[in-house]
């Protein structure tokens, strides 16, 4: 071996996701099986350079599978995107004897890492811990089927008031620029249409939705929106709408951060699990820079490189699937 693996240190960053909890538990566990020692950093990068960082037994992660965020907490940090920070996070590093990192987080939590992974030399793997499911190399991230279904029970009960009244809903989700909340939940939840970054370029989205859709039999409709700037989000939409179709009485609600809260599902709780347990495998292998993703439901690694770098695409024939099953 390399390097001498007996003690990691563990950290999530970001948005906070549902899945989390299951994640620290299960790498801690799996570092104690192994004979590896566990450090806890609170707060992220910004806790790692302020030296927030405890010693983890079995215990620390006792009762937390079911529960919603993360026992670690969260933070953005400014700081460590210097070389000055980082250079402080190294020394606390150090300090605590920790010879390898797992990382909890999305797209920025991976760049950090990487740089961060160069700059020093460390072992760093990371799990894809946001509910965006917006990350290259893997099928599903750590919170996006529990964002998921926070959404669609939420479409389920406006669409009880959206009937009642003829309304128009417009229903924004998250995910940033990527539309994989949206698309799916519009889907799932039975929505008459979607609105998505990934299809801006290709199509006037709202107007295909007044000439094919809604005007000819829908005296209600839900439409879903990926909040994004591309889009113009719900209410841009809606106000867009005013002005062409004052017909149409519209509304909109944004689900906001109701969507990353509640207790995980069981597929995030499993997944989490399978990805913490890999993620000191592969430490203990010498892998260094990657994330651990599913494919066809096997654990893969992707290169950090990868994962933050591509845009992850639609699957376009969902697009054709909802068409279809909204008419």
């Amino acid at each position: 071996m390399q390097y001498e693996l007996n003690c990691i240190g563990i950290l999530t960053s970001g948005g906070d996701a549902p899945g989390m909890n299951a994640a620290i538990r299960a790498t801690t566990r799996t570092a104690i099986f192994n004979g590896i020692k566990v450090k806890a950093i609170y707060r992220g990068y910004k806790g790692l350079i302020s030296n927030e960082i405890k010693d983890f037994q079995t215990e620390n992660v006792s009762n937390i599978i079911q529960r919603g965020g993360t026992i670690l907490k969260t933070a953005r940090s400014d700081e460590f995107r210097t070389p000055e920070g980082r250079k402080i996070a190294y020394e606390n590093l150090q300090r605590h004897g920790m010879n390898a990192l797992v990382v909890i987080g999305g797209d920025g939590t991976f760049t950090g890492a990487r740089i961060f992974a160069q700059e020093y030399n460390i072992p760093i793997v990371g799990l894809p811990g946001t509910i965006d499911n917006d990350l290259c190399g893997t099928d599903t991230t750590i919170g996006y089927d529990t964002a998921l279904n926070t959404i669609i029970d939420a479409v389920d009960k406006i669409r009880d008031t959206a009937s009642s009244h003829e309304r128009l809903f417009f229903i924004e989700v998250m995910g940033r620029d990527a539309g994989f909340l949206a698309l799916n939940s519009a889907i799932a939840s039975g929505a008459e249409a979607t609105i998505i970054p990934e299809r801006k370029t290709k199509v006037d989205q709202l107007k295909e939705l007044i000439d094919n859709g809604f005007r000819k039999s829908k005296n209600s409709s839900i439409v879903i929106v990926a909040e994004s700037d591309i889009t113009g989000g719900a209410n841009g939409l809606a106000e867009r709408m005013r002005i062409e179709h004052p017909e149409y009485d519209v509304r909109v609600t944004i689900l906001g951060h109701i969507q990353r809260g509640g207790s995980p599902t069981a597929y995030d709780r499993i997944i989490a699990s399978r990805m913490g347990v890999a993620a000191i495998d592969a430490l203990i292998d010498e892998q260094r820079s990657i994330m651990i993703g599913i494919v066809n439901n096997q654990i893969v690694h992707v290169p950090f490189t990868k994962a933050i770098k591509d845009d992850k695409p639609i699957n376009e024939s969902l697009v054709g699937v909802l068409q279809i099953l909204s008419i």
